[in-house]
């Protein structure tokens, strides 16, 4: 198993105002991304799926547009290499169609693109049904 970047973009009818919250807070991740989200008191978010917990830092925020989580190790240390095992959603706009893109970049470990890409399909139809989009 080795480390792999894994870029996916997604169309959805819904506005950049109204999905950003989907993905920056802890209570809008947990409606479609994981089992559960917490946000701890150093402001650490908790992701929880597969019955196992992965610990992140929100490392960037731009209001509407973008936000990354850096993952920590388990020993509660950033990752020392050049790049920590990321997640990051884009939103972006396009004003001719009234069509929002939402970009997913994502670092880590996966055996199967193919089995990565269709997690990723399952996990933008839920959001699609909860916001109607």
């Amino acid at each position: 198993m080795g480390k792999a970047k894994f870029i996916f973009e997604f169309e959805i009818n819904a506005s950049r105002k109204m999905l950003f919250p989907y993905f920056s807070t802890a209570s809008g991740l947990s409606q479609w991304f994981a089992e559960d989200v917490n946000l701890n008191e150093d402001k650490v978010f908790n992701f929880v799926y597969d019955d196992t917990d992965h610990k992140a830092k929100l490392s960037v925020h731009r209001l509407n547009s973008l936000v990354r989580f850096d993952f920590i190790k388990e020993n509660g240390t950033e990752e020392n290499t050049d790049e920590p095992d990321y997640i990051e959603f884009k939103l972006e706009a396009n004003e001719l169609t009234q069509t929002t893109f939402i970009k997913v970049t994502e670092l880590a470990d996966y055996d199967s693109p193919e089995e990565h890409e269709e997690v990723w399909g399952n996990l933008m139809n839920t959001l699609k049904e909860i916001v109607g989009g």
